[in-house]
């Protein structure tokens, strides 16, 4: 350990030609975490888009009562597709890729702790996906919706529904290897100086996120094994036929799938909190409170599932227990809220694209969390459950939330990701249609749902013909609204003007290094002195005590109050020089 004197300048990063990936590189076995989060991205938002074809195709079909646009039994394919799409190969590989890209660039690593592994977690999912998808070439597309829900997935479309579980379980298999890549990662390779209390609250959100997908979907992957086992060896673990229990592949499906819903928006959740404090140039509102916060719901999560059950024959004590736990899990994220607000309160907040859509997902997220704190009330869950208003809930939270973080986190690191900046009016148009589609098609369904329409019925009463038609109208708006984000990015990415290393002047250490990252993310060794967050609160020191490395010199990330305090002084000296 040796003293070494903080200048009074803006510590920077020397300005040197480095090698850039080229573009062959990212259809190869790449190691490079930056190379695979860009994999993620990409190849999810191509099944996001499959997916929102499917929702389409499900939507055309409720535009009117009757059956008449596809048969009943491929309506039931598109719906099971479209939500196993959405979430196992959209949402949650999206929230691995700005894992992969960020986690390493953000506690100062050169790479993810498992390299191999890490690229090995990638590749499972292009192959799992389009495994999926061959069901409907096979013509037997899995029915049962995206739950599964045994005796019916025993009888129905049983080489769709096998190949529907071989590939669920290669998806879960990659989110376990990335959980445990993304967790080793924080623990052992953060740069020296950065404690578990400097880290950005996007580690801290992917470190609850990781936690909660390594206990859970272990337990996933055993009742999806053995749904196998009774669908193609004539098992009965859960076919009451044979004395088998259906009820206990829900408690164990619901084990996993709830928590999964933390899975799905903890990572979001992560994103939310590094956009809203730079784009209101204000200091984050309670860090360690949203910290806490996290890993609070990944511990809660994983003792609520059973409020999907309420209809099931499941004893009033255990209704009554998890209608507690489902409640008590508003508070933390409430927490989660109000920092937030309070955040952007006062601030100088700018309207970019990734702001509004941050903004977005507070409006929407907070409607899906209303209804929610609803559905955890065992009468109401008794009254509604199984009709649209579950339907509702699910994409406010889902779609409203996990979506609209996506498309946040895309706006905000595009610069960091391309080194162009993108168009701002295209985002904006982007984001107008998002938003009014989204609750265009979304909204109307709570009344649905309250007025007694089933979900996952192809024909319905009449009475339900208007709302219907506003939903679908609506889903064909939001299907519009891609069009600019694609345009955009492919456009900007080529022609965007030069972005900089930091354009929004923000201060976590991915921001410190050159846009795009260079190969080893940084020449020289960070070394923190300061919390990522400490905008303005006073911060001064003189000397600090710096590990010095063989092979590199530390670049200090210095504190903004001490950036400040050394502009100023900078000046007073010119003012004095002129005098």
């Amino acid at each position: 350990m040796t003293k070494a004197q903080i200048k009074p300048e803006v510590p920077s990063v020397p300005v040197t030609e480095h090698r850039q990936r080229k573009w062959w590189e990212y259809f190869t076995f790449n190691t490079d975490h930056k190379v695979i989060g860009i994999q993620y991205l990409v190849t999810t938002f191509m099944f996001y888009c499959l997916g929102g074809v499917f929702a389409d195709l499900v939507r055309t079909e409720l535009r009117t009562p009757a059956s008449d646009f596809v048969s009943p039994e491929t309506y039931n394919g598109l719906f099971t597709l479209h939500a196993t799409i959405m979430i196992f190969l959209w949402i949650v590989p999206a929230g691995a890729g700005f894992a992969n890209y960020l986690i390493p660039l953000m506690i100062g690593a050169e790479d993810m702790a498992f390299p191999r592994l890490n690229a090995l977690a990638f590749w499972i999912v292009p192959p799992a996906g389009l495994l999926l998808i061959s069901s409907l070439i096979v013509g037997d597309a899995p029915d049962a919706g995206w739950t599964s829900y045994p005796p019916l997935s025993l009888v129905t479309g049983q080489v769709g529904e096998a190949i529907w579980i071989i590939s669920v379980l290669l998806l879960g298999t990659s989110s376990i290897l990335g959980a445990i890549n993304f967790l080793v990662t924080t623990f052992k390779m953060r740069t020296p100086g950065m404690g578990f209390n400097q880290m950005p609250l996007f580690c801290w959100a992917m470190l609850a996120t990781s936690a909660l997908a390594l206990i859970s979907t272990p337990v996933l992957a055993g009742a999806l094994i053995l749904l196998s086992f009774d669908l193609i060896a004539g098992t009965a673990f859960f076919n009451p036929t044979g004395g088998g229990d259906p009820v206990v592949y829900q408690h164990m499906f619901w084990f996993y799938s709830h928590p999964a819903v933390y899975i799905m928006i903890l990572p979001f959740f992560g994103i939310i909190s590094e956009v809203i404090p730079v784009h209101s140039r204000k200091p984050i509102f309670g860090y360690r409170a949203i910290a806490y916060s996290s890993l609070a719901i990944s511990f809660l999560g994983l003792i609520v599932w059973a409020h999907h059950m309420f209809t099931s024959g499941v004893p009033g004590w255990l209704r009554m227990f998890f209608m507690i736990t489902t409640m008590i899990i508003a508070v933390p994220t409430g927490i989660k809220i109000f920092s937030w607000l309070a955040t952007m309160w006062g601030g100088k907040i700018r309207l970019n694209s990734a702001m509004l859509f941050s903004m977005g997902f507070l409006s929407t997220f907070v409607i899906g969390g209303i209804s929610g704190v609803m559905l955890a009330s065992v009468p109401f869950d008794v009254h509604v459950h199984d009709t649209y208003f579950i339907v509702a809930h699910l994409h406010y939270v889902l779609f409203g939330g996990a979506v609209f973080g996506i498309f946040s986190g895309y706006y905000h690191w595009f610069p960091k990701i391309t080194g162009r900046m993108i168009n701002e009016f295209w985002g904006r148009v982007h984001f107008a249609l998002t938003f009014v589609g989204m609750n265009m098609t979304f909204l109307p369904m709570h009344k649905l749902g309250m007025m007694g329409m089933n979900r996952r019925i192809a024909q319905y009463d009449p009475q339900f013909t208007d709302l219907n038609q506003i939903c679908t109208y609506g889903s064909y708006l939001l299907a519009i609204s891609t069009l600019p984000f694609i345009i955009n990015v492919i456009w900007s990415w080529m022609y965007g003007p030069k972005a900089g290393n930091n354009p929004w002047q923000a201060l976590t250490l991915e921001w410190k290094t050159t846009s795009p990252p260079i190969i080893e993310n940084f020449e020289t060794t960070p070394v923190l002195i300061c919390g990522p967050y400490e905008y303005g609160m006073g911060y001064s020191i003189d000397e600090v005590d710096v590990p010095l490395s063989d092979e590199k010199e530390p670049v200090l990330a210095a504190g903004p109050n001490s950036i400040l305090r050394a502009e100023q002084e900078g000046k007073n000296a010119e003012s004095n020089k002129g005098k």
